[in-house]
């Protein structure tokens, strides 16, 4: 296995108008993803997760530091990544198959090769039958299927999801992470994965990377050395548990650090 993805001392400043400031967001993230690795983000709120990943997609050019796929700079977004947002973003007035194919349309990729392509991404992500259904007609968590074989069909190195389930209910949640597990099998990608929750994370994951709040870096990677495949029930077990709890204590670190930080600014400002 080689690189597939590599950040190299990834730094990101914003300046601010409007107080005259620069703030520090990213300060010197390094990552190294090997083909066919799933690495998920996780850290406290406001940590850069995702800004980190639009660095990597090429949407915000870092400060300092480069992005590298197969050992090439990432300068702009480009075909080789594909990001998978929160929002499923469907195109209401098409149905899932030409939502699907929508991507291909752009590159003119001729009628019968796209609706080859969509179609077998579709019945992919568990989809057959609901081909002519439009995204209304659709639960959330299948949406998110739309979203994710929309996001297949372009052929990517590398699948960026940005939280793609915050906003299912729980149980949809828990089985649309099972089902990605799945398609991933199937798919043979590299993921790059943020969220919130670190049940989640590990579940998901070959190695959590933890950020630390801000300005974000990488404290640790964490493998998870549970085999594969899983079941959802592995999330019951005691050595999920102490890889949880492990995560936990980096992340609770940091929060109870910016917690005190912001207790002392606050007794200093009330002389």
């Amino acid at each position: 296995m080689h690189a597939k993805l590599e950040a190299q001392d990834i730094r990101l400043e914003y300046f601010q108008p409007r107080t005259n400031t620069r703030l520090l967001a990213l300060d010197g993230v390094d990552l190294k993803i090997m083909d066919g690795e799933f690495v998920s983000i996780v850290g406290p709120s406001g940590c850069g997760k995702t800004t980190f990943l639009s660095v990597v997609d090429g949407l915000i050019a870092a400060s300092a530091g480069r992005i590298l796929v197969d050992g090439q700079a990432v300068t702009k977004p480009g075909p080789d990544r594909a990001v998978v947002f929160q929002d499923a973003s469907l195109l209401p007035w098409r149905t899932v198959l030409n939502n699907v194919r929508y991507g291909l349309e752009c590159l003119n990729v001729g009628a019968r090769e796209a609706k080859e392509r969509a179609s077998h991404f579709i019945e992919m992500v568990g989809l057959c039958g609901f081909e002519h259904h439009y995204p209304y007609e659709l639960s959330g968590g299948m949406q998110q299927r739309v979203n994710l074989a929309r996001a297949l069909v372009m052929d990517p190195k590398i699948l960026l999801m940005d939280e793609p389930f915050a906003s299912l209910d729980a149980q949809t949640r828990e089985l649309m992470q099972e089902e990605l597990l799945q398609i991933w099998v199937k798919a043979k990608k590299t993921v790059l994965f943020v969220t919130h929750q670190i049940d989640e994370a590990i579940y998901l994951s070959d190695r959590v990377a933890v950020f630390s709040s801000r300005p974000g870096r990488i404290k640790e990677t964490i493998a998870v050395a549970i085999e594969r495949p899983r079941r959802l029930a592995i999330k019951r077990e005691p050595r999920f548990h102490a890889i949880e709890d492990r995560v936990w204590g980096l992340i609770e670190e940091d929060v109870k650090a910016d917690r005190d930080r912001r207790n002392i600014d606050r007794s200093d400002r009330s002389f």
